[in-house]
């Protein structure tokens, strides 16, 4: 009992800070709505289209902006308070919430409107996500970087449990507009909340903008292992994620379900990402951490690779939980070893760096897109849990820096 009360403690102790506690409170309304968002997009887009590649695209859409701007973005946040650049970008995913919301109840909304809307909420995520990384360091001490980063991935776990579930029913029986009005609303919560965490502004000397990118990268080429937990961030990225985007083929497709049928599985994703999350929370830097965040990228992998075998629906729920806890685990524990092995200074670079991963999405979406439409949606899940094997194994075997952390 005594253990187990230690274990607990540890693993929510981050939450005892309140100007963390605040964020993580924002957190949980932002992604509330973003999860929501993610089965109304996806859903809304094959209703409109009726194609693989069309709901690659829309989902894809941010990645763009993501690709070009996070460096930008992670620069920004070295230099600028940390509070304004989230609150800023959460006020802009309402407006786009609001904007979508708004020209499906005046029917005319089209596959272009999605686009753009993508588009724009990848440009806020490029400065968003990275000041919302960088911030955590300063608000807890070193010993609880882990700790109140796994709680942040745990936060999103819950929402992407709890929230599509909740989605799913509401578009079923309200509609799409209905549902972009409670994303809007989820949004705007959220900046309220961030308002009362305090406004930490880095304190660096101010150089030339580019300079200071220029310096990052320098920085990322001299630090080996976070050069190489990048490597691993962004070769799953290409593999793993990819996979929720094409979900909602697979469940007409394969399954002959509808909607609600869908909000079921990104839930099932987010109960497995919470156990996992929570998992990586209550672990000590004496745990073997390397190896773990090796064997939750082997995890994901292997469950993709079962998807594209499976025709039963329970047996895909199944299989969500497992790849929830494999993908969450890895980018909780990931980031936090991130933040661990970077300077106090580089930090809002690195993790402009880190946020590019997100923007990789389509280099493996889009293909996938095009084999799901040529060869079918299993043959495509297959193949991409196989080579996200492979990856993993590779950097094991050819790198011991990530092994020994």
């Amino acid at each position: 009992m005594l253990l187990l009360k230690s274990y607990l403690y540890r693993t929510f102790s981050s939450l005892s800070v309140p100007a963390y506690r605040n964020l993580w409170l924002g957190l949980l309304f932002l992604m509330a709505g973003i999860s929501i968002q993610i089965l109304a997009r996806g859903y809304l887009t094959w209703d409109l289209s009726k194609s693989p590649v069309a709901v690659v695209l829309v989902g894809s859409g941010f990645a763009p902006p993501i690709l070009l701007f996070s460096i930008f973005g992670g620069a920004v946040a070295d230099r600028l308070s940390l509070r304004k650049i989230i609150q800023y970008g959460q006020l802009g995913v309402t407006l786009i919430a609001l904007f979508i919301g708004f020209s499906i109840a005046f029917e005319s909304i089209t596959i272009y409107h999605l686009v753009v809307s993508s588009l724009l909420q990848g440009t806020i995520w490029a400065f968003l996500m990275p000041a919302r990384q960088a911030i955590i360091p300063e608000l807890v001490d070193d010993e609880h970087i882990t700790n109140a980063t796994a709680l942040n991935a745990s936060g999103m776990s819950l929402m992407s449990f709890l929230a599509p579930g909740i989605g799913g029913l509401v578009y079923g029986y309200f509609g799409a507009a209905i549902t972009y009005y409670i994303i809007a609303a989820f949004a705007f919560i959220a900046f309220l909340m961030t308002g009362f965490v305090p406004s930490v502004r880095k304190k660096i000397p101010k150089k030339n903008f580019y300079k200071d990118i220029k310096e990052g990268f320098g920085y990322v080429a001299k630090n080996r292992t976070v050069l190489y937990l990048l490597v691993v961030a962004l070769s799953t990225a290409l593999l793993s994620m990819p996979y929720r985007t094409l979900l909602p083929v697979q469940i007409e497709e394969v399954f002959n379900k509808e909607v609600e049928a869908l909000g079921l599985l990104l839930s099932a994703i987010g109960v497995g990402a919470l156990i996992g999350t929570l998992f990586i929370a209550g672990l000590s830097k004496k745990d073997k951490r390397g190896w773990i965040l090796i064997f939750t990228s082997i995890l994901s992998g292997f469950t993709i690779m079962i998807s594209g075998l499976n025709s039963s629906y329970l047996l895909a729920i199944v299989l969500m939980l497992f790849l929830g806890l494999g993908d969450s685990g890895r980018r909780a524990l990931n980031i936090s070893l991130i933040l661990e092995n970077t300077d106090d200074e580089y930090r809002g670079r690195v993790m402009g760096l880190y946020t590019i991963n997100f923007g990789l999405i389509p280099l493996g979406a889009i293909p996938l897109g095009f084999i799901a439409d040529i060869l079918g949606i299993q043959q495509a899940y297959f193949f991409a849990g196989l080579l996200l094997i492979i990856f993993a194994l590779g950097y094991t075997i050819f790198t011991s820096k990530i092994r020994k952390l």
